[in-house]
């Protein structure tokens, strides 16, 4: 991939935080903004947006732990990969960089990432925008037949090692092709294009899929606790808040996004954009607008 892996004019960066190394792209100029993945990707999933973007800010691209070029430390039970500690990443090396105020942006887990550093660190963020995604415990209070079989690997990825782990490692091409062209509008993986082997390698990796399983581990307990000690204290996102969602995308099948987020952020305004579960790759255009006219 050139142009820096699909950042022309990024710098790369490994620091460290606290019990992890976090890897980011960093380019632009201006107010700080940073775009956070999800699953089963790494920052590379914002390389159709994040050169845009660079033009207007200081974007800073990171790996969640346990993803791309970052560090997967040892976990278990979703100890080490709670959206609460994987938060405290992103404030840690924030603040390394000099930004103690930013803002931010998060796709899949990356959105779970941001939606709780936005509750725990209210301070820190000044906008913030999820991209096709509503909270982890609407996801589980909401888990019928039908988004049961949507998002089966919630439960999957989630059972107790070494079981999720020893079967991927049994495919891991087959398996990670399929989650990504099943959450696509096309059912296909073109929209990944040079992206697509670094994908790929990361399922060759056994730690980097216990990492992701540790992920979904913490998912399934530790995130959903968090989330329902919150919403039962009343304590809401202060952030303006901006969701997206794909027609063809996740949550496109239940509730009204828009309408969920109401129920845990003050400030909220969004739509939907023709497309799967990958916006930034299947509708690189329209979210880019989305996402610039809500920062600016």
């Amino acid at each position: 991939m050139s142009g820096a892996d699909g950042f022309p004019g990024f710098a790369s960066r490994h620091i460290a935080v606290h019990g992890a190394t976090i890897h980011a792209r960093i380019g632009g100029d201006g107010p700080p903004l940073t775009l956070l993945h999800g699953y089963p990707q790494s920052h590379l999933m914002w390389r159709k947006v994040a050169p845009q973007l660079a033009r207007h800010f200081t974007v800073v691209v990171p790996d969640l732990r346990g993803y791309g070029l970052s560090s997967a430390p040892a976990s278990s039970r979703g100890e080490a990969y709670s959206k609460r500690v994987m938060a405290d990443d992103i404030v840690s090396l924030m603040r390394n960089l000099g930004f103690p105020l930013f803002s931010l942006a998060g796709h899949d887990r990356g959105g779970r990432v941001a939606y709780r550093l936005a509750l725990d660190y209210a301070k820190t963020v000044e906008k913030l925008a999820v991209l096709d995604i509503t909270p982890t415990a609407e996801m589980w209070r909401g888990m019928d037949a039908g988004r049961a079989m949507k998002v089966y690997h919630w439960m999957f990825l989630a059972q107790p090692e070494p079981l999720p782990e020893t079967l991927i490692a049994g495919a891991p091409r087959l398996y990670v092709d399929h989650t990504l062209a099943s959450w696509t509008a096309k059912h296909a993986l073109e929209c990944f294009g040079e992206a697509l082997p670094h994908y790929r390698a990361a399922f060759a990796d056994p730690a980097r899929v216990h990492a992701m399983c540790e992920d979904y581990r913490a998912g399934a307990t530790l995130d959903r606790e968090a989330d329902e000690a919150d919403f039962a204290a009343g304590k809401k996102i202060e952030a303006p808040l901006l969701a997206l969602w794909g027609d063809a995308g996740i949550p496109a099948a239940g509730a009204s996004p828009l309408d969920v987020w109401k129920a845990w952020a003050n400030d909220v305004r969004g739509q939907v954009i023709a497309g799967g579960h990958f916006l930034p790759e299947e509708s690189p255009e329209p979210t880019l607008q989305a996402l610039m006219d809500f920062f600016t």
